[in-house]
C-alpha cells in the first residue's frame, strides 16, 4: 500500500470538488521516506481517503490521479489513455485522413496532470512536466504502445526542459520504442517538418490547428505579416487561403530555417513568402503600413504569476504596434498562451493597446485552445490559449 500525505484540517474541500492539485501549505504531515515522485494516498484531517496522486517537491505537492483508492498499474495507464483516443475518435479528430497531427492527452483535461502526448503521423511524442509522470515513463510509453496500436510507430521522450531541474534527473531526450527520421506530418491537409529533437514543446504548435484554418478563410488578396512565426503554421495556411503577400518573422534563425521548409514543402516556388530573422519590437517599428492582416502569437509573456503586471505591459506594447502599423479595414490575430494571464486580463491590455492606438476596434472571434486540448471543468486553470480576432477600422 503507498505512503500517506495528510492535510490539515479544512485543506479537502477542494479535493471534495475534484481539484487534482494539492498544495504544499495544505499538508500537515506525511509518512517518513516519501520520494520525489512516489505514488501518495491522500488522508484528510479526519483520516479518511480522498485521492491517490503523484508526490512532488515544490508548491503543487501532489498531482491527483485518481479519487479511487487503487492501485495505479498497467491497466489504469491503459484504460486512461483509451478514454483520450475515444474521444478524439469521436469528435474527428483521431483517425482522421487528413489529419494525423493531435494531442492525445492534456495532463489534468484528460485527468493524467503533468503528462503531454502528441501524435505526429507515426511518430507519439511523450513529455513529462511532474517527476512521477518522468518515473512511470517506461509503463505509459507500454500501454500507449498498445492502445495505438499500428496508428503509431515510434514514441520519443522529450522531457529535457520540462522537469523541475532541482529533482537532478539527469534525463535526456530520445525514443523509447522505435526510432525516425520520417519527422513530416499532415495537418488539415497541409504538410509540415516537426522538430522534436530541438524544437520548442513537443515540436509544433498542436493548440492553434482551429485557429490557424479560420485565419486560411480571411486571407484572400490579403498582404500577411505573420509575427513570431515558430514554424510558419499560419504563414502557409495564410499562402492556401490566397495572401497576395506573406510575411514571416521570428528572432530565431532556426525557426526562420524550418518556416521555409515548410512553406517551400507545401508551397514549392512559391514567391509570395519571405521570412526575416529580427526581433519583433524592432520590425514593427520599422515596417510601413502594407499588411492588412496581422498575427502576434508570442511565447508566453508570464510563467508565474509574479510576471503578471509586466507581461500585461508587454501585450499592450505589442499590440500598440499592430494597431499603429495595420492598413484600415485590417484583421488582427491576436494571442496569449501564458495560463497565469485570464481572458479578461488579456482583453483589457488590448483594449487598452487599442485605446492607446486611437484606432476603431471591434471583435470578430474570441479564441481558444481546441477541443484535443480539453479543459477539465473541476480545473479552470487549464484554460491557458486566448486568442482575439479584431476588425480595425
Amino acid at each position: 500500500m503507498y505512503k500517506s500525505v495528510f492535510l490539515k484540517k479544512g485543506k479537502e474541500e477542494s479535493l471534495k470538488r475534484f481539484h487534482p492539485w494539492v498544495f504544499s501549505g495544505a499538508v500537515e504531515r506525511m509518512d517518513d521516506g516519501i520520494e520525489e515522485g512516489e505514488f501518495v494516498r491522500i488522508i484528510d484531517s479526519n483520516g479518511h481517503f480522498i485521492a491517490t496522486g503523484h508526490y512532488q517537491i515544490g508548491s503543487i505537492a501532489v498531482r491527483v490521479l485518481t479519487f479511487e483508492d487503487i492501485e495505479i498499474d498497467g491497466a489504469f495507464w491503459r484504460k486512461r489513455i483509451a478514454e483520450a483516443l475515444e474521444m478524439r475518435k469521436s469528435i474527428g479528430i483521431a483517425d482522421n485522413p487528413n489529419n494525423n497531427t493531435y494531442r492525445l492527452i492534456h495532463g489534468e483535461g484528460d485527468n493524467l496532470p503533468g503528462l503531454v502526448i502528441d501524435c505526429y503521423g507515426k511518430t507519439a511524442v511523450m513529455q513529462a512536466h511532474s517527476v512521477g509522470m518522468h518515473v512511470c515513463r517506461q509503463e505509459i510509453a507500454q500501454q500507449l504502445a498498445n492502445v495505438m496500436g499500428q496508428r503509431i510507430e515510434n514514441i520519443y521522450y522529450k522531457s529535457e526542459t520540462t522537469l523541475p531541474f532541482k529533482a537532478g534527473l539527469g534525463q535526456e531526450n530520445g525514443f523509447i520504442v522505435g526510432g525516425s527520421d520520417d519527422n513530416v506530418a499532415v495537418e488539415n491537409g497541409l504538410s509540415f517538418y516537426v522538430d522534436w529533437l530541438r524544437g520548442q514543446k513537443t515540436g509544433f504548435f498542436v493548440d492553434q490547428r482551429e485557429n490557424r484554418s479560420l485565419l486560411e478563410r480571411y486571407a484572400r488578396n490579403r498582404s500577411v505579416l505573420n509575427m513570431f512565426c515558430y514554424t510558419g503554421g499560419f504563414s502557409f495556411y495564410a499562402m492556401r487561403g490566397g495572401a497576395k503577400l506573406v510575411h514571416s518573422v521570428d528572432s530565431s534563425a532556426k525557426a526562420i530555417e524550418l518556416t521555409n521548409r515548410n512553406v517551400e514543402l507545401n508551397f514549392p516556388g512559391d514567391k509570395r513568402h519571405e521570412a526575416f530573422c529580427q526581433d519583433a519590437f524592432k520590425f514593427l517599428d520599422a515596417a510601413d503600413d502594407k499588411y492588412d492582416l496581422i498575427i502576434l502569437d508570442p511565447p508566453a509573456f508570464a510563467k508565474h504569476r509574479a510576471a503578471l503586471h509586466n507581461a500585461l505591459k508587454g501585450y499592450t506594447r505589442l499590440n500598440v504596434k499592430a494597431f499603429e502599423r495595420i492598413k484600415k479595414g485590417g484583421i488582427l490575430f491576436t494571442f496569449s498562451c501564458s495560463q497565469v494571464v485570464s481572458k479578461d486580463n488579456f482583453r483589457n491590455a488590448v483594449f487598452t493597446a487599442a485605446a492607446q492606438s486611437g484606432r476603431n476596434v471591434r471583435i470578430l472571434h474570441q479564441l481558444h485552445q481546441p477541443a484535443d486540448h480539453p479543459i477539465n471543468i473541476y480545473h479552470p486553470e487549464g484554460e491557458y490559449l486566448k486568442g482575439l480576432v479584431l476588425y480595425v477600422e
